[in-house]
């Protein structure tokens, strides 16, 4: 069972805090004393012990030079921008647009072997067309009030889609059934979604499977999440992503993944259910 997707982050934040502290034991002091120090009012030496308040680079530069320890300043530092970077809220990463967001992903992808994708919700966007993805990502913007480039963003995404067919990649995806009935955008919209589903199942590199809706569940529906080779998992929650790379968690995802495996079905019974979703439409 996966623990809760922000978990890494947590504990990460808590051992940049819990090093703040022994620092400052080791060097005899109180927090009073790093106070004085630094210029700070006390709580503040206390919510960061606490992890309150996440520190900023220049504050762990000043803790550890006011106990006489700036040569571990660099390697606190790196710990908490780490930390920071495993729990992302949308409106940070989108403040400026969805496009820039898009392209962020295109390093990640060209260096990953193996893709594991499972998406309860919509269809992964690996697989969208142009029509999908303009209609999902106008309501993602319209929701977080985000800066309209929804086409840029359009464009974006695409493009660096075109890395199933580029390079020594492979593609597990798992959907749910739910996600092929989910109307994103009209009829027609979805019309072409799903077709393209049914053409990108025949290329070689893509094993696309369906969790039926009669499946009888061994593992209940979570959120979408996704698995790069076996190092990274990332986490798509409502108000942020969380970037999971501590091993026991990301083994946690990947057992998930083989659960909702077994639950799917592929070749003709996955097209059989997208073909039925098809025909629902009119």
């Amino acid at each position: 069972m996966p623990t809760s997707p922000s978990s890494s982050a947590q504990a990460a934040r808590r051992a940049v805090a819990d090093r703040l502290r022994e620092i400052r034991q080791d060097a005899g002091l109180s927090a009073k004393e790093v106070a004085d120090h630094t210029g700070w009012y006390k709580s503040k030496v206390s919510r960061l012990e606490n992890a309150v308040t996440p520190p900023s680079d220049d504050d762990i530069r000043a803790w550890c030079r006011a106990c006489g320890a700036d040569g571990l300043a660099a390697d606190l530092v790196a710990a908490s921008r780490t930390a920071d970077g495993m729990y992302i809220e949308w409106r940070r990463l989108q403040r400026t647009g969805l496009r820039r967001l898009q392209e962020s992903y295109v390093p990640l992808f060209q260096r990953t072997r193996v893709f594991r994708i499972y998406c309860s919700n919509v269809v992964p966007g690996l697989l969208q067309t142009d029509g999908y993805a303009r209609a999902l990502l106008g309501s993602i913007a319209a929701f977080r009030e985000a800066p309209d480039d929804v086409s840029d963003a359009v464009a974006a995404r695409l493009e660096r889609s075109r890395v199933i067919h580029e390079g020594n990649h492979r593609f597990a995806l798992l959907v749910e059934e739910a996600a092929l009935r989910h109307r994103v955008g009209d009829a027609a919209t979805m019309a072409g979604q799903l077709g393209h589903l049914l053409s990108v199942m025949s290329l070689p590199a893509v094993s696309l499977g369906v969790i039926p809706f009669t499946a009888e569940r061994r593992m209940w529906m979570i959120e979408t999440f996704s698995v790069y080779d076996e190092e990274q998992a990332q986490v798509e929650l409502l108000t942020a992503q969380v970037n999971v790379t501590a091993p026991s968690e990301v083994h946690q995802y990947l057992k998930a993944f083989r659960e909702f495996s077994k639950l799917a079905v592929y070749g003709a019974e996955a097209r059989a259910l997208i073909t039925a979703a098809i025909d629902a439409l009119d």
